[in-house]
C-alpha cells in the first residue's frame, strides 16, 4: 500500500468560515512510503506533485480533509476530494467530539513537539526564508507519519490534558484496505 503523507503552508488571508479562497500554496511537503523519503514542492513545482498524489493507494494528513486538500484542489486539474484519504485529526475529533492541535499529541504521543507554527511559516515566508518554510512543513509531515504508524500499531494516540497525558483509542481497522481501489486515482476531466 502507497501511503503519501502530506502537509502544506500558505499565504494569504483566511477570510473565516472556511472560506479558503484568498490562500495560495507556498510549499507542499511529502513522505512516500514507497521510497520513504520525504521531498518539498514550492508553489511552481506542484505539476511534479500531482503524479505521485495520483499513485497514491491513501493520502495521509492532519487536518487534511478540512484545509489541504481543499486547498490544494484549488492547482489540480481533476478532484483530489475524490481521493482516498485518512485525516488524523478528523479520526481524534471523531472519537473525542474536538479538535486537538498537532502539537499536543506530538509531545504526548511521541515526546517532541513541532519545529514551528503555522502563523510564523506565514511569516518566515514573508521575510524570504523559503527553505526554512520549507524545512518546517517537512518537519510538521515526518511527525504526521510517526503519528499514523504509531496510531496503526498501538491503536490509540495520546495527548495532554489538565490531568496530564490521556489517550484516545482509534479503529484503525480499515485505514489500510485498499479494496477494489485502483492504484490509480481517476478524477481528470477528459
Amino acid at each position: 500500500m502507497r501511503r503519501i503523507t502530506f502537509d502544506i503552508e500558505t499565504e494569504g488571508a483566511f477570510l473565516g468560515n472556511g472560506d479558503f479562497s484568498n490562500l495560495e500554496v507556498t510549499v507542499v511537503g511529502v513522505y512516500d512510503s514507497d521510497t520513504k523519503k520525504l521531498t518539498g514542492y514550492y508553489k511552481e513545482d506542484l505539476p511534479k506533485l500531482w503524479p505521485l498524489f495520483e499513485s497514491a493507494d491513501v493520502l495521509v494528513g492532519y487536518n487534511s480533509d478540512h484545509f489541504d486538500i481543499p486547498i490544494l484542489n484549488k492547482y489540480y486539474a481533476g478532484d483530489l476530494t475524490k481521493f482516498k484519504s485518512l485525516d488524523l485529526l478528523k479520526e481524534i475529533k471523531g472519537v473525542l467530539g474536538r479538535r486537538l492541535k498537532l502539537d499536543s499529541i506530538a509531545e504526548a504521543t511521541l515526546g517532541r513537539k513541532k519545529t514551528g507554527h503555522g502563523l510564523e511559516a506565514v511569516e518566515w515566508w514573508k521575510q524570504g526564508l523559503k527553505e526554512k518554510v520549507m524545512q518546517y512543513c517537512l518537519d510538521d509531515v515526518a511527525i504526521t507519519d510517526e503519528l499514523y504508524r504509531y496510531a496503526l500499531k498501538h491503536k490509540k494516540l495520546k495527548y495532554k490534558d489538565y490531568d496530564g497525558v490521556r489517550e484516545i483509542k482509534l479503529d484503525t481497522s480499515k485505514w489500510e484496505e485498499t479494496g477494489d481501489a485502483p492504484a490509480l486515482n481517476h478524477t481528470l476531466p477528459f
